[in-house]
């Protein structure tokens, strides 16, 4: 696809592109490069079963302690063969998750402040202590040993700190700011407005720190010139020193987590809304041009969701450039933004970074892990888990609301997207749901953990 032109097939033609490519993967099929099931045989010296798409519906376990809300005892959600899912803990709009060394689960919940500590107890609910309060914000956790010490670092809405951890440690030890001023609605120039003041962070092999500074808008070129520049990824080292600008033209990178074994590092990114058509091309099949209009079906399929690597120096297109679908959904081509980068001389989109992969529009990936160094079945232990949100202002509710996988071969490519938790949507075109996936960890026991803050809980996928 050039720059200038946007021959493309329908919306429904693509989402049935889309589901035939995830069933064929769930059926032993699929891949990025590589054949995902002789990688994971060679790594463990036997024949390994391939990851297995949801596709078996199953009553949401609940002890009655644990109902109310949105959760009741008629929910059900659909899983792979031989998975279980019940409801772990509830806690009001959980965000962020991180699993402590001893096996504690850290919890964000922004919108009290703190973050929240889940400690297992037999045959019980979890414990819960407040490990810390009187934050601004907090989101994203990371714990991230240096030499002997480890440290749990704490993305705020305005800052980065760390402190450090203690096994079995019930409250933080005392915090120290190794990245401050980063900017949020307090920011002047943004008179009280900041639409992702949100901060995620990741921690790579060789100790450096990289913090994802979101996009205060929509689509705004004032963001690529501010300083430090927004939907952006800057480094700096463990300690919050030698900040520089890593990656540029990333919207929103919700998720960040390195390739374990490699310094590579991949984002989850949620994309813009209402974006108009670029091209002269006939949408809504009246046959004349829908160039400029704002279309409902065009909309709802525009722009892709990315998941992908980042390098060093890339610049991946916002807000000038519009990742685009295609049958795989891999190596994607950009469109310009017509309103702006409306002839393509701001920034050329056909020499930007390709995002490796793509999400459905609007999926609103949020947090993403990789398994391979987890105790999950063996069949998802080469790939990702990635949270995804869902749309909030599509005409229908079919974008997102669930958690999907992405095998990875042993070259590090990613291959199709499979659903691994569905059923949060009871009518898609009433709009209707009950669940938001917002992150995905895997526990020390072997589960997945799913935090969800529209119906304030956590969820623990479980092998049956």
């Amino acid at each position: 696809m050039t720059s200038n032109t946007m021959a493309r097939p329908t919306p429904a033609r693509w989402l049935g592109m889309l589901l035939c490519a995830a069933f064929l993967n769930g059926c032993g099929g699929g891949g990025g490069g590589g054949d995902s099931t002789a990688d994971s045989a060679a790594d463990s010296g036997a024949t390994a079963r391939q990851a297995t798409a949801a596709s078996v519906s199953q009553p949401l376990e609940s002890p009655e302690t644990l109902r109310g809300g949105l959760i009741n005892n008629e929910r059900n959600l659909t899983v792979p063969p031989g998975f279980g899912i019940r409801v772990w803990a509830r806690l009001d709009k959980p965000r962020f998750m991180a699993l402590a060394p001893n096996g504690d689960v850290l919890v964000s919940v922004p919108s009290e402040g703190r973050i929240a500590l889940l400690r297992e107890r037999p045959n019980d609910t979890p414990e819960e202590f407040t490990f810390a309060g009187g934050l601004n914000q907090p989101h994203d956790m990371v714990f991230h040993t240096i030499g002997n010490t480890t440290w749990l670092y704490v993305a705020e809405s305005n800052r980065i700190t760390r402190s450090v951890y203690r096994s079995g440690e019930t409250a933080t030890a005392e915090r120290q700011t190794v990245v401050g001023d980063l900017p949020d609605a307090s920011l002047s120039e943004l008179r009280g407005t900041y639409e992702h003041a949100l901060k995620n962070i990741a921690l790579s092999p060789d100790d450096k720190l990289y913090v994802s500074i979101a996009s205060a808008c929509n689509a705004c070129a004032e963001d690529t010139t501010a300083d430090p520049v927004r939907g952006a990824i800057y480094q700096y080292s463990a300690d919050g020193k030698d900040g520089r600008l890593f990656a540029r033209g990333i919207r929103n990178a919700e998720g960040l987590d390195f390739l374990p074994g490699t310094s590579t590092l991949w984002v989850a990114v949620n994309n813009r809304d209402q974006l108009r058509v670029p091209t002269d091309t006939d949408i809504d099949g009246d046959g004349e041009s829908d160039r400029g209009k704002q279309l409902p079906q065009y909309i709802d399929e525009n722009p892709i969701e990315p998941f992908t690597s980042v390098r060093d120096g890339g610049n991946y297109g916002w807000p000038f450039c519009n990742a685009q679908p295609n049958p795989t959904m891999s190596n994607l081509d950009s469109v310009f933004d017509l309103d702006l980068n409306p002839d393509n001389s701001v920034l050329d989109c056909a020499a930007i970074d390709r995002p490796a992969k793509g999400m459905r529009a609007h999926s609103a990936p949020l947090g993403f892990s990789f398994l391979h160094r987890s105790g999950v079945p063996e069949a998802y232990r080469r790939g990702a888990a990635v949270a995804q949100h869902g749309c909030w202002n599509c005409s229908s509710l079919r974008a997102g609301y669930k958690v999907t996988y992405f095998p990875f071969d042993a070259s590090g490519n990613a291959g199709a997207e499979i659903d691994l938790v569905t059923g949060f949507v009871t009518d898609p075109d009433a709009r209707s749901a009950w669940g938001r996936p917002v992150d995905v960890i895997a526990d020390a026991r072997g589960n997945l953990l799913i935090s969800d803050d529209l119906a304030g809980a956590i969820y623990q996928l479980y092998p049956k």
